[in-house]
């Protein structure tokens, strides 16, 4: 009796699945086209991350598991992260938590402004211990999937991981690379190691980096050159490690359609003709929608564009979450940094190296910080540009030469402006067009409730 019950209830499980196979079958070239544009743009930040942690591991050979401490800003030779900054000193963690949890200790901070961004393999940030959120003493944390159950040493936070691999960007603050020797007792102290070697001595073994990746190539270069069947492959091998979130189903429904589903492998070959020629089309659009999204986000106000929303964790705003990936991957929440993005000047005319530029802010309207504030230029690749003084972004931990009256102008060109002005100068780049991003870390009140906003870029006649 139970083994006819039983037999009984496998047949109508399977009936239950053909049943939604069959209603999830054989979508129009034109419908299949635009759910693999949805499909694009749900998986675009997973993949990207993926293709820059390859780079991580292949370029700077630090295992998983293990901080990778940045010990000076990058410069124009730096290619792994889109809009990287010149601000702080990052310390990079590459988590795979699959075996066992990973015990974190921070050191004391002794004040320095710094945060442990923590992302899901989504670029969906679920946690920021640092000093806005758990102050700047030392403390342990021990970082763990969703499902793990065990003891943590007394005095730990414990912190879950939506997905059992992800991303950990430390930034510290650092004054000028004058700071760098400071920053580095704080980055040598901070060390993980797996739960079960707490308090003991840890050698971690090498994370092997298969010969097939490229990690030559920037991410964001390879990633747009990417066909369907491989774009859709990777992620559908990282949706089998990496679970979606709790509010995925109505597109995971949608997916499915044109063979993505969670936990198994895609195969581009097994469609139809139509249907897979309909799926490498929609690759173009869903790129555009993805650029257009970074284009068009926040609220533009004096030439700049500043997002108070959808920064760092993004619920089902997929269009939003795909767009920072590519234009500010591992951007912070609001409440840690926001990034006022210029990509025009006062005219509503794109930024060119062949034109002069300034930007004057009244002794009122310097940003409002409680940690500090910055102005980084990139090219058109989205990375710094090599200039003759190695400057990349400029703020207030520099000697800027003030007004007389307390306010401040900052001349943007690519040539220098003279000596007396160089203290206040952001090189462009020899050609080509630019874009700029304010940096504003640990914002006050009046940055994120729209009380404030930064002034105009204006070109110079």
């Amino acid at each position: 009796m139970n083994l006819h019950r039983c037999l009984l209830a496998c047949m109508s499980i399977l009936l239950a699945c053909a049943s939604v196979r069959s209603q999830a079958q054989a979508p129009s070239a034109t419908e299949a086209q635009e759910i693999a544009a949805e499909a694009y743009v749900y998986a675009y930040p997973m993949v990207i991350a993926e293709l820059t942690r390859r780079v991580s591991l292949g370029v700077r050979g630090v295992p998983m598991n293990q901080f990778d401490h940045r010990r000076a800003f990058p410069d124009a030779n730096f290619t792994a992260i889109v809009r990287p900054n010149a601000d702080t000193l990052y310390s990079i963690l590459w988590f795979d938590l699959s075996r066992e949890p990973l015990i974190i200790n921070v050191p004391d901070s002794a004040g320095r402004y710094y945060l442990l961004q923590m992302m899901d393999m989504w670029t969906d940030t679920f946690d920021v211990p640092g000093s806005r959120t758990t102050g700047n003493h030392a403390q342990t944390l021990v970082l763990a999937t969703t499902d793990w159950k065990g003891e943590i040493p007394a005095g730990a936070l414990l912190i879950r991981s939506p997905t059992s691999m992800g991303w950990i960007i430390g930034r510290a603050q650092t004054n000028s690379a004058a700071d760098y020797a400071n920053v580095h007792k704080f980055q040598n102290a901070l060390t993980a190691s797996p739960l079960s070697h707490a308090g003991k001595s840890y050698t971690p073994p090498k994370t092997p980096v298969p010969a097939d990746w490229d990690v030559r190539t920037p991410p964001v270069v390879l990633i747009d050159r990417m066909n369907a069947d491989t774009f859709f492959s990777l992620f559908a091998e990282l949706m089998k490690v990496n679970a979606p979130h709790v509010n995925d189903n109505p597109i995971l429904h949608r997916i499915a359609r044109i063979g993505l589903a969670p936990g198994r492998s895609f195969s581009f070959a097994s469609l139809p003709a139509e249907i897979q020629q309909a799926v490498q089309a929609a690759i173009g659009s869903a790129q555009g929608t993805i650029k257009r999204g970074l284009m068009s986000s926040g609220v533009r106000q004096n030439g700049w564009r500043t997002n108070l929303t959808g920064i760092g964790t993004y619920g089902t705003d997929y269009r939003a979450r795909a767009s920072i990936a590519f234009g500010g991957l591992g951007a912070n929440p609001i409440e840690d940094a926001i990034y006022p993005t210029a990509l025009m000047d006062a005219d509503g005319q794109p930024f060119s190296s062949d034109r002069r530029y300034t930007i004057h802010f009244s002794k009122e309207q310097l940003p409002p910080v409680r940690a500090f504030w910055s102005l980084t230029l990139y090219d058109q690749r989205q990375l710094f540009t090599a200039n003759p003084i190695n400057r990349y972004a400029i703020g207030d931990r520099d000697p800027l030469r003030l007004n007389d009256d307390g306010s401040l102008d900052i001349h943007i060109q690519r040539t220098s402006p003279g000596a007396d002005k160089e203290a206040n100068w952001l090189p462009a780049p020899a050609s080509g067009p630019f874009s700029m991003n304010l940096r504003l870390y640990w914002p006050e009140p009046a940055a994120l409730n729209g009380g404030w906003s930064p002034p105009p870029v204006k070109k110079l006649q």
